[in-house]
């Protein structure tokens, strides 16, 4: 019962962030805060509804495989949501006028 219990407060919780990067991503117009509102979310809902899916496994090796998904997760989304950010930092000229907190000499690469 308390697994279960735990299991819907995780899943329910993943979901939650989810549905808020969602509303995030549209609501954001600048492309580095979509990028950050999605990287930051989705890392933290998917490993949230993951880790309730490996409660409701119990100890299995379904549950060593989601832990291992949770870890490439963690690893690869925040890298990936960097990369993502830096290509458009360099590529678009226009963002020097959109943000006020980078200066003309930082876009030199």
């Amino acid at each position: 019962m308390i697994r279960m219990i735990v299991t819907f407060v995780l899943i329910g919780s993943g979901l939650f962030i989810l549905g808020i990067a969602t509303l995030g991503v549209f609501r954001f117009d600048n492309v580095l805060n979509r990028i950050h509102v999605a990287a930051k979310c989705d890392t933290m809902g998917a490993v949230l509804f993951l880790s309730g899916l490996a409660v409701w496994a119990g100890l299995s090796l379904a549950t060593l495989k989601l832990v291992l998904i949770i870890v490439f997760l963690w690893i690869s989304n925040p890298v990936a949501a960097h990369l993502i950010a830096r290509t458009e930092f360099q590529t678009n000229a226009a963002l020097i006028e959109k943000c006020d907190t980078i200066d003309a000499e930082d876009n030199s690469g």
